[in-house]
C-alpha cells in the first residue's frame, strides 16, 4: 500500500513512525512546503528500517500523493495554549480549501488530521469534489480513545473493555454518550461501582485534554499518530469497522450539509454507513448544538 503524508510537523512525524511501525505501508511517501525538513524526516525514519517491516519512505512532490492509497493532510497551524479548535480555522482554512484542489484527482481516500478537523472535513471535500464518504476526519476517535481510558482509569479497567463513544464536535461541544456505555453487556449506569456525579467531571477531562498537553509540551502528537496509524489500517484492509470518524452527512441524525462525526462504517471504500446510535434527549440536543456551532464555522469562512 502506498500512503502519503502531508505535513512533518510534530503530528505528521508521529503518524509517520506509528504507521511504520504498524505495518500497513510498503511505500510512505512525505510531503512539506518545507522539503528539506520532509527529506530529513524521510532519511531518519529510513535509518530505522532494520526495526519495522519493510517500506520504502521518500520525500515526494504533492503531485505524487493523487496516485496514493491514501493521503493524510497534518498541514496547517498547530494550536497555542487557550486557544480552542476552531481558533485556528481562519488559518487552516486555506490550506484546506488549496491542498483539497490539488488532490480532486486523486484515487484513494483522504484522511484530514489538521484541526479544526470537522470543518477542515468538510472544506477539503468541497474543494477536492470528491465523494463525501472519501474524505474522512479523524474526528473524535482520540476522544473515544480517551473516554475509554479514563474510564478505565476510574474503575480499574482494561479500556478496549469498556464500550462507549464520544460524537459530534472534535472539541468543545462533543457529546458523551453516557446513556449507551457498556461494560460486559451491562450499561455503565447500571453498575453500582459507577456514581453518575462523576460523569461532567470525566467529560471536562476528555474535553480539555488536548489544551492540557499543549500547555505543558507545546503539541498533542503521539495520540493521534496512533490514532491515525489504526484508521489507516483498517481503512486499507477493508475492515469494515465503526467508528466515530467526522465526515460530511446528508440527513443521518437529521444533519445535513456539516462534518461531525457519528459511529461510521470505515473500510476500502471510505466513511459509508452511518449507525445512528440511541441517544436520550440530552444527549440528542448536545449533537443538534454541536452540529450548529459547526455549521457557523463553516460559514464563518465562506
Amino acid at each position: 500500500m502506498r500512503i502519503g503524508i502531508i505535513g512533518t510537523g510534530w503530528v505528521g512525524a508521529s503518524i509517520a513512525i506509528s504507521v511504520l511501525h504498524d505495518g500497513t505501508a510498503r511505500e510512505l511517501l512525505l510531503h512539506d512546503t518545507r522539503t528539506e525538513v520532509a527529506e530529513g524526516e524521510a532519511m531518519d525514519l529510513r535509518h530505522g528500517s532494520s526495526f519495522y517491516p519493510s517500506a520504502d519512505v521518500r520525500a515526494a512532490g504533492l503531485d505524487e500523493l493523487v496516485d496514493c492509497d491514501a493521503v493524510v493532510l497534518t498541514a496547517g497551524r498547530g494550536g497555542r495554549p487557550g486557544q480552542s479548535r476552531l481558533d485556528l480555522l481562519r488559518e487552516n482554512a486555506a490550506v484546506a480549501r488549496e491542498i483539497g484542489a490539488r488532490l480532486a484527482g486523486a484515487r484513494g481516500i483522504i484522511v484530514v488530521v489538521t484541526n479544526p478537523v470537522d470543518v477542515m472535513t468538510q472544506l477539503v471535500a468541497e474543494a477536492s469534489g470528491l465523494p463525501p464518504e472519501r474524505v474522512v476526519g479523524t474526528g473524535t476517535m482520540l476522544d473515544t480513545a480517551r473516554l475509554r481510558q479514563v474510564l478505565g482509569r476510574e474503575l480499574g479497567l482494561e479500556p478496549r473493555s469498556i464500550h462507549g463513544q464520544v460524537i459530534g464536535e472534535h472539541g468543545d461541544s462533543e457529546v458523551v454518550l453516557w446513556s449507551s456505555i457498556e461494560i460486559g453487556g451491562r450499561r455503565l449506569r447500571d453498575l453500582a461501582r459507577w456514581d453518575r456525579g462523576r460523569e461532567p467531571a470525566v467529560a471536562a477531562e476528555i474535553r480539555t485534554a488536548a489544551a492540557e498537553i499543549i500547555r505543558r509540551k507545546g503539541a498533542t502528537n503521539h495520540a493521534i499518530g496512533l490514532v491515525t496509524a489504526a484508521l489507516l489500517r483498517w481503512i486499507l484492509r477493508g475492515e469494515r469497522r465503526v467508528l466515530t470518524v467526522s465526515r460530511v452527512h446528508d440527513g443521518a441524525a437529521g444533519i445535513s450539509g456539516v462534518a461531525l462525526s457519528l459511529p461510521t462504517v470505515v473500510g476500502r471504500d471510505g466513511a459509508t454507513e452511518v449507525i445512528v446510535p440511541d441517544m436520550d434527549d440530552t444527549e440528542r440536543a448536545g449533537l443538534v448544538r454541536s452540529a450548529e456551532i459547526l455549521r457557523a464555522a463553516r460559514a464563518s469562512v465562506s
